[in-house]
């Protein structure tokens, strides 16, 4: 009778482990597709923002956005610079990212 309770609470631990384990791998990979969405829709805006492609930088970066299920929450032009923040919910937990794209700094 004591090797069962034993082994059911070594079952269960390792049962609690992997689905913690699971937990924190799976909002692991939602940060980074998150953080991957920001910098392609700060990429978007800043291409909008150069003329390199039509449309409204902002709304290219929303358009971006929206394939992963965010929303921007801040978007910025500074000339041809784009700053954008994009949020999501992971779970019930609100969740935001900033990513900034354009052209290299002028030399000195």
């Amino acid at each position: 009778m004591p090797g069962t309770v034993a082994a059911v609470g070594v079952l269960a631990t390792g049962l609690l482990l992997g689905a913690s384990l699971l937990s924190v791998g799976t909002a692991a990979v939602w940060s980074q597709r998150l953080a991957g969405a920001a910098d392609a829709a700060a990429l978007a805006a800043a291409d909008a923002a150069s003329g390199a492609v039509a449309g409204v930088p902002c709304e290219r970066a929303a358009h971006v956005a929206a394939t992963v299920g965010a929303e921007v929450i801040a978007c910025e032009l500074d000339g041809l610079v784009a700053t954008v923040t994009l949020g999501a919910t992971y779970g019930v937990m609100p969740v935001s990212v900033a990513a900034r794209a354009g052209p290299p700094p002028a030399a000195p």
